[in-house]
């Protein structure tokens, strides 16, 4: 199984931590988020990765270099021009699709500037037993952007805060207003389903591809330890958090 970690943001919310480096290399009590979200993708058996990169990409390059990749087969897919996360994906599809990668076998998705507890390996399973195209993590909690779900966690459309109109791509009643929580098991037919171009956003194909019928479905993780790490107060939370050990990692 393959990963690829989306790590290609500016970090603009983390200055001055990322005045000179790449949010990826900002460290959370002693390890970057790079080793951190590495660390967590082997512990499901995961030794292959890649990374897209566009602030300080060299820095990214170095960093893998001097420890050895971390003993993973480590590419970096270098963005000239930021792609967002379904533009980022579809450059780096090459990497999933190369001869002698299984091709029905599922990869995952994880943004670097999260860190959480989720149990990947029964995710995995979850994505699996549902037979999805893609199974996103999610949560019951505030956010400025939620995803709509049905009754059977299928995705139906999205919605921008408590008061925002919803976009549903599926007429269907009731509706769960969820978090997304940045991390996605994709099955490996979806590389060859995106139809975009340039830059856009993954949720695009997705809602396209809800629409139509496929199952794009979310995976309850209330249960699990979560925090977005894309703010300086956010990065010092989850480092009492780790003192704490409100989180082991």
């Amino acid at each position: 199984m393959k990963a690829m970690i989306l790590a290609a943001g500016l970090g603009t919310r983390l200055r001055p931590l990322t005045d000179d480096r790449p949010k990826a290399l900002v460290e959370i009590a002693g390890r970057t988020m790079l080793e951190i979200t590495l660390g967590r993708l082997r512990t499901i058996g995961i030794q292959e990765a890649i990374i897209n990169a566009h602030h300080f990409a060299d820095r990214i390059v170095e960093y893998l270099t001097a420890h050895d990749n971390f003993g993973m087969r480590i590419e970096v897919s270098r963005e000239p021009v930021l792609l967002d996360t379904g533009g980022g994906l579809k450059k780096a599809a090459p990497f999933f699709l190369e001869e002698g990668g299984a091709r029905d076998e599922p990869f995952l998705l994880h943004n670097v500037d999260v860190l959480s507890t989720i149990e990947l390996g029964e995710m995995l399973r979850a994505h699996e037993e549902q037979d999805a195209l893609a199974t996103l993590a999610v949560q019951a909690r505030p956010t400025s952007r939620y995803l709509l779900f049905d009754e059977q966690l299928r995705l139906c459309g999205r919605r921008a805060g408590r008061e925002g109109a919803p976009e549903l791509v599926r007429r269907t009643q009731p509706v769960e207003a969820l978090a997304f929580c940045g991390i996605h098991v994709v099955s490996h037919r979806f590389l060859r389903m995106v139809t975009e171009e340039g830059v856009f956003s993954i949720l695009t194909p997705y809602l396209r591809l809800a629409a139509e019928g496929e199952r794009i479905v979310g995976y309850r993780a209330d249960e699990y330890y979560w925090r977005d790490l894309g703010k300086a107060d956010q990065v010092r939370q989850a480092e009492q958090d780790l003192k704490n050990k409100v989180v082991r990692q």
